[in-house]
């Protein structure tokens, strides 16, 4: 068990900014209905953020539904003690379901198949679960158009069927075309749940919208909205807000910061780093940062003209990024020494998740998500 007194930000760290998680959260709450809840999604570590942290602080203002990926994030949740409605999106073995009901969990029902084996055990209490409706993104969900089977799935008695959802493929695109297609979706989304209503059965709680289906479609009246990454204050940087529609203004919730360990001089025609794939020029002055790829900082950012804050002032990257180290150079920027702290992901322009994403060729999700348990989750 590692010491208590050991400083978190020994070496490389996140900083979380509470004050910005609550300001994004009433940002949403002003463009939203005002009977529509917010199901903050915590999977993935809370894209990055640390989901004991941030659903804690959560519960505290009042947010008490959450939605995670596995099972296991769920069980996090309730042990640490998290309270509401925790739903898992995604599959969980049949084998672990008995688990879902010890914890006080909801499932989702993935499709007919998965329905029907659920049916098949024999479980301590009804299964609470919510039904996934597929109108198109067809990853998972009984298809909408398969009315028989959704309602034979509300026959089956061993489940306690809370509500159903359906997710959108393109809700972050205006192109005419996408913007029909997830018009196409949410029609077929409230046709399959009007049929099903029409026999007689109750379809609970109904959601669709994730970040930017709340974004672009804010004046759809369901119980629930989705927030991921929206709610951390990051957007995708090639995705598309109509703003006539939702003029929101979201303040990121992370920074990830790193110390310097060593600054010292190198000379020209000199190398850095593995593959020698930088040299130097001329005489410079260059700082290793105690940070790498086993953080969760792309090594594809290596060489690419990226840079980092430090002393109000930006460095760039230069040679490849290693485990857990890469290379800056301090040359043009006075009084750098060991101990100096350097953020990477910030609120700058220049190093901001959506411009870093962008140079990884990849999105802030992924970008945030891959950030490592061993960087320590720091409140300010």
């Amino acid at each position: 068990m590692l010491e208590n007194s050991l400083i978190k930000n020994d070496r490389a760290w996140i900083e979380l900014n509470f004050n910005n998680l609550k300001h994004n959260i009433f940002e949403f709450k002003r463009i939203i209905p005002s009977n529509t809840e917010i199901m903050a999604v915590v999977k993935a570590n809370a894209y990055g953020h640390g989901i004991v942290e941030i659903s804690t602080f959560l519960n505290s203002i009042g947010i008490d539904n959450f939605a995670v990926a596995t099972l296991e994030e769920g069980i996090i949740l309730r042990e640490n003690n998290i309270n509401g409605n925790i739903l898992i999106l995604g599959y969980t073995d049949i084998q672990n379901i008995e688990y879902v009901i010890k914890y006080d969990l909801i499932q989702t029902i993935v499709d007919y198949d998965y329905a029907k084996k659920i049916s098949s055990l024999h479980l301590s209490n009804k299964l609470k679960c919510h039904i996934k409706i597929n109108t198109g993104l067809n990853r998972i969900g009984e298809n909408y158009k398969n009315i028989d089977n959704f309602l034979e799935i509300f026959k089956i008695e061993n489940l306690n069927i809370l509500g159903c959802f359906t997710h959108l493929a393109v809700a972050d695109s205006l192109d005419e075309d996408d913007v029909t297609f997830t018009e196409n979706q949410i029609e077929n989304f409230y046709a399959c749940i009007n049929l099903i209503k029409s026999h007689g059965y109750d379809t609970g709680k109904l959601h669709i919208q994730n970040t930017y289906g709340t974004l672009n479609y804010p004046e759809l009246n369901c119980d629930y909205v989705r927030l991921g990454i929206g709610m951390y204050g990051i957007y995708n940087a090639n995705n598309h807000i109509n703003n006539s529609n939702a003029d929101v203004d979201l303040k990121p919730v992370l920074q990830l910061k790193a110390k310097i360990s060593s600054v010292h001089e190198l000379l020209k025609n000199d190398f850095v780093s593995y593959g020698r794939t930088f040299s130097s020029a001329k005489n410079m002055k260059i700082a290793t940062v105690c940070i790498g790829y086993a953080d969760g900082y792309p090594r594809n950012l290596s060489n690419k003209d990226v840079v980092v804050l430090i002393n109000n002032h930006y460095s760039k990257i230069i040679g490849r990024i290693c485990m857990d180290q890469l290379v800056i150079d301090v040359t043009d920027i006075p009084n750098v020494k060991c101990g100096d702290i350097v953020t990477l992901i910030g609120e700058d322009s220049a190093i901001c998740a959506e411009n870093i994403s962008i140079k990884s060729d990849s999105i802030t999700n992924e970008l945030l998500c891959r950030l490592g348990d061993r960087l320590p989750r720091i409140l300010i």
